[in-house]
């Protein structure tokens, strides 16, 4: 635990707080001007003030890695280690047993290289498990590299799908005995919330000989989640992935927390600079040590920075906690929503019977998803995501007895322009800095669209699929032109002979 992490109730009130854009305010289509209501915390979070203040306090001594000679080479060289070691830490890995590293700027780079390490490593056995609920980056890369992908089913059926089904994934594992190399499986859903009981998953998995890579990228900003629940060596995740900037840390890396013994012994899937022993003109060696032989060329030492404390401060308050101020506001939404006529939730919408984390997706009666997202967002200020989510075959399945009753078949390829006003959600998610207001605009949002539904379909025109409100425009760079945000730094510059800041 960090320094000084007594158990302060303040403390979470004060991160709550320390977000840039937490006040910024737009211009409505009515002519209000009022404050953003941010819920699309599910694509990506706002940036955790004090991790940010030490990526730039870094800037003071940056230089790149991969040399300890100069002051600053040697600086550089520990905050890198020092982040590592607090993705480590955020979930209990024993640091002589698993390593971190940082890929791509997502978890899609790490899952699509242990999907093809794990290939390599157990050629034999071609068979992979993904769970329905998976969000692209963790279905694609194992339908690309594995031999054969097999879905496993959720509890529950229709719009109130749950977990992934125990039972169905011992079936498949039985089934393909000795073939599945390992099963892949989301901690929480990116559409629902639904929370998988990862580690159960895990105990099952192992029981195969099977491994297990959790993404975890809707998890760890949101709720505990230790390499294993109890100790037990049975119940350890093999693999866990996630993206930085869903855990307040916007323009860092994915990162990936891997067994040694799965990469070591084998051919890294990048290489370059950084990741070898020597080079000759016939051949070169790659260095043992992790995570250096997993992470070639250049680091993103500031995000990877900024990452590392985004996470040392939540340890600081406490994953607990975080998670108890989380449960309070998702539950008054979920209560609340169900009692609106005309809206439906997607998913069992039970907390008590299928855990949930901070999102919600929901449709209203006889208003097509695009509609509904840009009137939020026009008349509300309320920042929400529609569509899929990047996770088609889940929200087709949550989705499809709502499409047959209008006469659309989900799989049906050819139907592609019918279905897209429909086949798809609203999506509300929540994040460290919502407030239970937040939530009210929401709610007050949904009600007002519900009871002008004519009035406010009559503004609005399609093109494309896409919403467009017929007389109010908000064009992106006349809300924010970054050639205009550097030509006033550098008037600045000009005018004080400083540097902008």
């Amino acid at each position: 635990m960090p320094p000084h992490a007594t158990h302060d109730p303040r403390r979470l009130d004060l991160l709550r707080r320390d977000f840039p854009g937490l006040d910024t305010r737009y211009r409505l289509a009515d002519g209000r001007v009022t404050r953003r209501h941010y819920l699309d915390s599910a694509a990506s979070t706002l940036a955790l003030g004090c991790a940010r203040a030490v990526a730039d306090k870094l800037l003071r001594h940056y230089a790149n890695t991969h040399s300890t000679l100069h002051f600053s080479a040697r600086i550089v060289n520990h905050a890198d280690a020092w982040a590592h070691e607090q993705v480590l830490k955020f979930v209990r890995a024993d640091p002589d047993r698993y390593t971190a590293f940082f890929a791509g700027s997502g978890c899609t780079a790490p899952l699509n290289r242990l999907a093809r390490v794990l290939a390599t490593r157990r050629p034999e056995r071609n068979v992979v498990l993904v769970s329905l609920m998976e969000h692209h980056a963790n279905d694609l890369p194992h339908r690309k590299h594995a031999g054969k992908v097999a879905p496993i089913p959720l509890a529950g059926e229709g719009p109130t799908l749950g977990a992934v089904d125990p039972a169905a994934l011992e079936r498949l594992l039985d089934q393909h005995r000795g073939q599945v190399n390992y099963v892949a499986v989301a901690a929480a859903s990116n559409v629902t919330g639904i929370v998988n009981p990862v580690h159960d998953i895990a105990a099952l998995a192992h029981a195969y000989d099977a491994w297990v890579i959790v993404d975890a990228s809707q998890q760890l900003a949101h709720a505990p989640l230790p390499i294993s629940d109890t100790g037990a060596a049975d119940r350890e995740l093999d693999a866990v992935v996630f993206s930085g900037h869903k855990l307040y840390a916007p323009g860092s890396p994915g990162g990936a927390i891997v067994r040694r013994t799965l990469l070591e012994g084998c051919e890294p899937d990048e290489v370059g600079g950084g990741m070898v022993e020597d080079v000759w003109l016939s051949d070169y060696r790659v260095t043992a040590r992790l995570p250096d032989r997993e992470e070639a060329g250049t680091p993103n030492l500031l995000g990877a920075v900024q990452l590392g404390a985004a996470l040392n401060a939540l340890r600081r308050v406490g994953m607990e906690r975080v998670h108890a101020a989380e449960q309070t506001l998702l539950r008054r939404l979920l209560a609340e929503l169900t009692t609106v006529p005309g809206a439906r939730i997607y998913g069992d919408p039970d907390p008590d019977h299928a855990p949930r984390l901070g999102v919600v997706s929901f449709n209203l009666a006889g208003l097509e998803h695009g509609l509904v997202a840009a009137v939020l967002n026009d008349y509300h200020n309320i920042a929400v995501r529609n569509g899929c989510f990047c996770a088609h075959p889940y929200v087709r399945a949550l989705l499809k007895p709502e499409l047959w009753a209008l006469d659309l078949d989900p799989d049906a390829g050819d139907a592609m322009a019918a279905l897209k006003p429909w086949q798809g959600m609203v999506r509300a998610s929540l994040g460290l800095y919502t407030m239970d207001e937040d939530i009210e605009a929401l709610l007050t949002g949904v009600r007002d669209l519900l009871a002008r539904p004519d009035h406010y379909r009559a503004l609005y025109t399609v093109v494309a699929g896409d919403f467009h409100h017929r007389t109010f425009h908000a064009p992106a760079e006349a809300l924010f032109d970054p050639e205009r945000a550097l030509d006033r730094a550098l008037a600045r510059l000009n005018a004080t002979g400083a540097a902008p800041g």
